[in-house]
């Protein structure tokens, strides 16, 4: 208790969604996300008893802490689901050194995609699958016979779980840009195949955006999600500003006008250097984004950031380097106190991008010093512009 009646009477989900609104909160909303570091320490046995034997959700209660995500290594289904039709076959195996194996089967080939395992457990794709312009054919094959739909009971079960830890949400699929780019081809591969064979790749990213058109559609009808990620890992190294304007903008445009005219609100990860991109977020149409990185992990300062953010909602902005034990406390305070004096009330403060797997359980104490600060803070009036 905090002996603030506004304070006390409120809910972390209710101070999500105000904070959306632009209406006032008590403090500032702390959603550090730390459900993987979470999964890797409660494995190697080293939390502090209190956070050793629960769930993550336990874990947020037990620090007194706001979540943002359902779905996010919580064990609930993410409320995206994709069905493949007939006559694609997708099938999964192991192979003889253990790597997990995904095949697209299709007419003209199949697509191999090979996936290992980090030592945090953690799978990553070892081997792309599309690596020459006749995969790149059966790609697009196989996105014209695949459907990403919404699940709302998937969703439900999820924000049923989550209770008032926060406003529940989810992540949609990479925009198609950052799907070709992520998921299915090694970078280099698919700069070159950007430049030399565009008349092979303008194909796929219409097949994977008209993929995804019954997730916006079933989204849309649902009134229950009120906030929604695009989840894109926008990097501005991986991208110039022009590819980033031809591709990127449209694709949020109009995706993004689709949940607004439902009444929802959005925000977009971005969490990788991003200084190049910065002229565009005054027409970026998300009403927040995720994860911007400060230096010195990141490309821009806070103060860049503060420029061309204009009224959009910061989430997250600590970088996480700070949980580390390298850097003294003294540079964690410093920088949440900066963060909440430039961008206070419309900020939901985290870690960009979340809690490190590096940092050992003795991270824990910052986490708790963060959350008393941002309870203190006084309450900050909504800007007129919201």
């Amino acid at each position: 208790m905090t002996g603030d009646p506004m304070a006390d009477s409120m809910t972390f989900r209710e101070m999500n969604l105000r904070v959306f609104e632009g209406r006032p909160v008590p403090g500032v909303l702390f959603q550090p996300r730390f459900e993987p570091w979470f999964e890797y320490r409660q494995r190697l046995g080293d939390l502090p008893e209190s956070l050793q034997k629960g769930t993550v959700f336990d874990a947020y209660d037990t620090l007194d802490v706001s979540m943002r995500y359902i779905h996010y290594a919580t064990g609930c289904p993410s409320p995206v689901e994709v069905f493949h039709e007939t006559p694609l076959r997708v099938t999964e195996r192991t192979d003889g050194n253990g790597m997990r194996v995904t095949v697209h089967e299709t007419p003209y080939g199949d697509l191999v995609t090979r996936y290992g395992f980090a030592s945090d457990g953690s799978c990553r794709v070892v081997e792309f699958p599309v690596r020459t312009a006749e995969d790149l054919r059966r790609l697009e094959w196989v996105f014209r016979h695949t459907r990403y739909v919404y699940n709302p009971e998937g969703f439900a079960h999820g924000a049923a779980r989550m209770g008032d830890r926060g406003e529940p949400q989810f992540y949609v699929c990479r925009s198609p840009y950052q799907c070709l780019s992520l998921e299915w081809m090694a970078y280099d591969d698919f700069v070159t195949a950007l430049l030399f064979e565009p008349e092979q790749v303008g194909p796929v990213l219409a097949a994977m955006d008209a993929a995804h058109d019954p997730l916006y559609e079933g989204l849309a009808a649902d009134p229950a999600p009120r906030i929604v990620n695009f989840g894109e890992n926008i990097d501005g190294r991986l991208m110039s500003p022009d590819l980033f304007e031809r591709h990127h903008l449209p694709f949020y445009e109009k995706r993004d006008a689709c949940l607004k005219a439902a009444g929802k609100f959005t925000h977009a990860h971005f969490d990788g250097s991003f200084h190049s991109l910065l002229p565009f977020f005054p027409r970026l149409p998300f009403d927040g984004i995720e994860a911007l990185t400060p230096v010195p992990q990141g490309d821009a300062t806070l103060e860049e950031i503060r420029e061309h953010l204009g009224d959009k909602v910061l989430l997250d902005g600590i970088p996480a380097v700070f949980f580390l034990p390298e850097f003294p406390l003294e540079r964690l305070q410093e920088c949440v106190e900066r963060l909440v004096a430039l961008f206070a009330p419309r900020l939901v403060l985290g870690i960009s991008d979340e809690l490190p797997m590096g940092a050992g359980p003795e991270a824990v104490e910052r986490l708790l010093w963060v959350r008393d600060y941002c309870r203190n803070c006084a309450p900050r009036p909504a800007p007129e512009s919201v």
